[in-house]
Order: C-alpha cells, then structure tokens, then sequence
C-alpha cells in the first residue's frame, strides 16, 4: 500500500494525488469545490515566507491554503513527478 501524508507536508515542486478528506461541514464543501476530489493531482507551488499558507495547483488554477485546512487533505505522493503514479 502506497504512503499517506498530509497536503501540508508537500514541498515547493511535489505533486501528489488526493486520497481522502478528512474535515466537515463548510470547510469539506469548499476544498470539495476547489476541485479536491480523490485522485485529484495537487503540486505545491510554493509558500509565503513564515510558511503559511501554501500555494498549490489544482486542476490548472493555483489557489492558497492555510496550514491547518490542508492537513485535512490526505494525499499520496506523485513518484517521479508521473501524474498517474
């Protein structure tokens, strides 16, 4: 079975593929509208400099998220930089 991780573990440059959510309610529904759907490939394209929040892309829009709203997010690692990895 392939490792899990966070969103908010992702570096500058790492892609990963969504596996799951992890929150409710109002947040659930806006990651779910952001097109953070399972299987979805996520790239971290960088982050402010304290850290927070992140940029990442998500179906070719580029869109910032707090540190705490994307360690809902359970992503598993893109291997080679493959989409379908």
């Amino acid at each position: 079975m392939c490792e899990t991780m966070c969103l908010s573990e992702l570096r500058p440059g790492e892609r990963a593929r969504v596996c799951a959510l992890r929150t409710e309610g109002a947040m659930r529904r806006r990651l779910l509208d952001l097109g953070l759907l399972e299987n979805t490939v996520v790239t971290c394209v960088g982050r402010s400099p304290c850290g927070d929040p992140a940029a990442y892309q998500i179906c070719g829009a580029v869109i910032a998220l707090r540190r705490a709203d994307s360690r809902g997010v359970l992503v598993r690692p893109c291997k080679g930089g493959a989409a379908w990895d």
